[in-house]
């Protein structure tokens, strides 16, 4: 269709933000703009790429290389990429696929309004066409990351770590709201290095608190901490402000002292679990979200099996985990050997994920008979699909509401929890 453009994302939720950025300058430049559509219909499309591990990279040429068959056969007039893919990858990618009109790096995407002869406007740069449901939004506060883990290609990608301004994001945060969303995941690369670049002190809990103070908020989630040197004034926050969540994402990636030096992660083991102790002690129904690596160079068995005992004795609400990919550029790709086998990766992640299974069980068996507060996000046949405090869209688990009331989605309600499973629950409304 003439006018019409198809946005592709892949990758995380930073990217979709990007989109949705973008989808609002397209829509305001008077274009119909779908969103990852079953079947691409426009005559323009624009694919936001992921750079940031093998697979991702692979998802992301062969996106690309689908739609510039489709070109080549004039069911695609114009083909754009931009993201992360293209702003590591530039040169080679404008070599090998011609059939790609422009790239764009993942900061140049504001170039492509000038080269379809629109305009970008500037006082709707904090406005976005939300691809979620309506009532929830991902908040990005930051770019880039300072941080030196050895195994991380997201500095080569994104630079040096860009704090919004507290002004900026809180105007963005009003002008959701108007429009309906209630509901906020807080996102960055890391979260808690919030700040330290323009304020030079970490300002994450004095911006959840004026987050948390606009009218309208209902939930505030946050995602992708970093351990080392946590803000600690967070849990106060967490702990008096009854729109913030009692859910922390903070990726830990290992625990054993010996790996947690190879990856570059500046905290030890014992560091780690005083961390965990204290959110616990000073937040009681927290729950906790985290990412393990595997397989990482030079991770032996005792490694594992020390990450095995701490996986069990911790009791992670939240876990998921991924084998270790040898990034070009990286500090393990100049200094180490990728030595542990792609088998005994994945069978150290297997046996990972299956130990959670069983926790998380555990861990949902306790809610059994409680009340809890949850948001319906959609209905399929059987059910109303909702989320709890504790779940975040995408990552984990939902709440199966059975049908013997009329709910309406993105609203509030009280819900008994009527039977667990591995990593969902099922429930009625009070």
């Amino acid at each position: 269709m003439k006018n019409k453009i198809d946005v592709i994302t892949l990758g995380c939720s930073k990217n979709l933000v990007d989109s949705e950025l973008l989808m609002k300058q397209l829509v305001a430049n008077g274009y119909t703009v779908e969103h990852d559509p079953q079947t691409p219909q426009g005559d323009i499309v624009v694919i936001n790429t992921c750079g940031f591990i093998n697979d991702a990279k692979e998802e992301s040429i062969n996106t690309i290389l689908a739609f510039a068959e489709a070109k080549k056969t004039n069911k695609v007039k114009k083909l754009f990429v931009m993201g992360c893919l293209s702003e590591r990858y530039m040169r080679e990618l404008n070599e090998e696929i011609p059939e790609v009109d422009k790239f764009y790096g993942k900061f140049g995407w504001k170039n492509l309004m000038s080269d379809l002869g629109k305009s970008y406007y500037k006082d709707l740069e904090f406005e976005r066409s939300l691809s979620t449901p309506s009532h929830y939004a991902y908040l990005k506060i930051a770019e880039g990351c300072d941080r030196t883990c050895s195994y991380c290609s997201i500095p080569l990608i994104t630079g040096k770590y860009r704090s919004r301004s507290i002004e900026d994001i809180v105007c963005e945060v009003r002008n959701l709201v108007a429009n309906g969303v209630k509901e906020f995941q807080f996102i960055a690369q890391d979260l808690t290095y919030y700040g330290l670049d323009l304020y030079k002190s970490m300002k994450l809990p004095e911006l959840v608190e004026h987050v948390s103070d606009v009218p309208g908020v209902e939930w505030i989630r946050l995602h992708y901490a970093y351990p080392a040197h946590f803000p600690n004034d967070l849990l106060r926050v967490m702990r008096e402000r009854t729109n913030v969540c009692n859910y922390l994402d903070i990726a830990l990636q290992h625990v054993s002292d010996h790996m947690l030096t190879k990856m570059r992660r500046n905290i030890t083991k014992q560091e780690t679990i005083d961390l965990i102790t204290k959110f616990r002690e000073e937040v009681p129904e927290i729950h906790l979200r985290t990412t393990l690596m595997v397989g990482h160079p030079d991770e032996t068995e005792q490694d594992f099996e020390e990450l095995i005992d701490f996986v069990k004795q911790t009791k992670f609400e939240r876990l998921g985990a991924f084998p270790y990919s040898h990034e070009e550029g990286t500090y393990s790709d100049k200094n180490y050997s990728d030595n542990v086998p792609a088998k005994v990766k994945q069978q150290r992640m297997n046996e990972l994920m299956d130990i959670q299974e069983n926790i998380s069980l555990s861990i949902n068996d306790l809610k059994v008979g409680k009340s809890l507060k949850v948001v319906i996000d959609r209905e399929d046949p059987e059910y109303y699909i909702g989320r709890t405090e504790f779940d975040s869209p995408e990552v984990d688990g939902e709440v199966l509401i059975n049908k013997s009331k009329q709910l309406s989605i993105g609203e509030f309600y009280n819900a008994k929890i009527i039977n667990a499973l591995p990593f969902d629950l099922e429930a009625s409304i009070e």
